[in-house]
Parts: C-alpha cells; sequence; structure tokens
C-alpha cells in the first residue's frame, strides 16, 4: 500500500508541475484486477497532455518506477494517453476526449 501512495504522490507532484487540470484519482481496487487506482487527469492542448504524460513518466522512471513491463499508449496522438504501472494507471485527456469517454462516470458507478 505504501508503495501505490509513494505512485500516486510522484504522479500529483508531475501533472500539478505541468498544470494538468481538474486531477481525480479513483480506487477500482474492488471492481477491477487490471490496477488498484486510476488517476485521470486533462490538459488543454495535445502537447500540454503529451507534456504531462512525460513529466509523469520522467518522475516515476528516476523514482525506479520505470517498470519492466510499463506500457504507454497514445503518446503520439495526444489526445488519451495511457500510463499503466500496474498497481496505478494514468489516463492523461486532451479535454474534450474526457468529457466524451467519462471515465470517472463509468468507474464510480
Amino acid at each position: 500500500m505504501e508503495e501505490i501512495k509513494n505512485k500516486l504522490d510522484l504522479i500529483i507532484k508531475a501533472c500539478e508541475d505541468k498544470k494538468g487540470i481538474d486531477l481525480e484519482i479513483i480506487d477500482i481496487s474492488e471492481k477491477s484486477v487490471i490496477a488498484d487506482k486510476f488517476v485521470i487527469v486533462s490538459g488543454n492542448t495535445s502537447t500540454q497532455v503529451k507534456s504531462i504524460a512525460d513529466g509523469i513518466e520522467k518522475e516515476m522512471e528516476e523514482a525506479g518506477y520505470g517498470e519492466k513491463n510499463f506500457i504507454k499508449e497514445g503518446h503520439s496522438s495526444g489526445r488519451w494517453i495511457l500510463l499503466d504501472y500496474h498497481s496505478v494507471i494514468v489516463h492523461v485527456f486532451h479535454k474534450e476526449e474526457r468529457e466524451f469517454y467519462n471515465l470517472e462516470r463509468l468507474w464510480k458507478e
């Protein structure tokens, strides 16, 4: 549990450093086996979305969480980037995609 908290602290710091908006953490531990937490954050532009994701990746790597089976999807488009750190999955959305997919509603119900 301490490892999850450490990961979340690093992710939150990176999001704040890159001016991510509407950061939300959702506990999915009792709803899914894929992870314990979802972090959802938005950017106003594709450039900002990529910058947020790159900042998270850098913070995590420097802290030793650049895990062996780390997965990154969607970076080239900059509209919805997924960063999978096993126990924590980060969704970095362009604000329009976030409104459309509305993962918060899906995972909170």
